[in-house]
């Protein structure tokens, strides 16, 4: 009969696994190279884009529908933190594509030489074709048996 394994034994089990320590690493460096795009592009991208369009702070970009007073806040479409949002995914999105493609430029390339050593190696294990001079003994060997 299998023996039944605690809660806490399963979940060491599954928090010890290489791919949950992994996801781990990614999360915590996500979160970090989060940071670095939202400086990027709200010290950066967003002040030139404010530039080309006179001066105008992106971020800061609204429609009022009602003006704030003593007793409301004021209410507004922030479509300028739309855009700064979609910029952010945008330059995730580009950043992320340029490091998938570039480590998958790196696992072609080293599955091309693996492939190349394994050929070279194969040849090396054939054996090579026999020289004239064995050619010729064989046929001499050949004609004297008969």
């Amino acid at each position: 009969m299998a023996e039944k394994k605690s809660f806490w034994s399963e979940f060491k089990t599954f928090i010890a696994r290489g791919n949950v320590m992994d996801m781990a690493v990614g999360v915590v460096v996500g979160g970090a190279f989060t940071a670095i795009v939202n400086s990027l592009v709200g010290d950066i991208i967003n002040p030139l884009i404010g530039k080309l369009f006179g001066g105008v702070d992106l971020s800061e970009a609204k429609v009022v529908l009602t003006e704030a007073t003593e007793e409301t806040a004021e209410v507004a479409i922030r479509y300028g933190a739309l855009i700064q949002t979609i910029i952010n995914f945008i330059i995730v999105a580009l950043c992320i594509f340029t490091v998938v493609r570039g480590i998958n430029r790196l696992k072609d390339k080293m599955q091309k030489e693996e492939e190349a050593a394994a050929e070279e190696e194969a040849k090396e294990e054939e054996p090579a074709e026999p020289s004239e001079e064995i050619l010729l003994l064989r046929e001499i060997r050949d004609s004297l048996q008969k």
